[in-house]
């Protein structure tokens, strides 16, 4: 199980749309960007920004496995097919079936008392 993340005023919606099922972006109301890690202000105009839903569909473009102790897990960077990137992890597959390009679709873990967003081949 991950840790739970930490919870305020921006990260609150996220969560709880993720125990819906639903993975949400935030998109700026002034230069139209999507962007990843939600938060209020745009990071690139600083205007007000606001949810939206996203697919939760995206591309692997790069990848790391990591060993922690008894416990590894694979580091993977996603660009989501709403344009944004992000950092997650992958599961339900092993890194060496993993190629970079491949389509990935988010899959919610267990985080505490949240769900946390991860991503594994899309169809899978």
């Amino acid at each position: 199980m991950l840790p739970a993340p930490p919870l305020d005023a921006e990260s609150t919606p996220f969560y709880e749309a993720a125990k819906e099922g639903r993975f949400l972006i935030r998109r700026c109301t002034r230069c139209n960007e999507p962007h990843w890690y939600p938060r209020s202000l745009c990071p690139f105009c600083f205007s007000p920004t606001e949810w939206e839903e996203a697919s939760g569909r995206g591309t692997l473009m790069s990848y790391s496995s990591v060993r922690n102790g008894d416990d590894p897990y694979v580091l993977a960077f996603v660009q989501l097919e709403e344009g944004p990137a992000m950092l997650s992890n992958m599961v339900d597959c092993p890194a060496d079936q993993m190629t970079v390009g491949m389509a990935v679709a988010v899959r919610w873990v267990d985080a505490g008392s949240e769900k946390a967003p991860c991503f594994a081949p899309a169809g899978g």
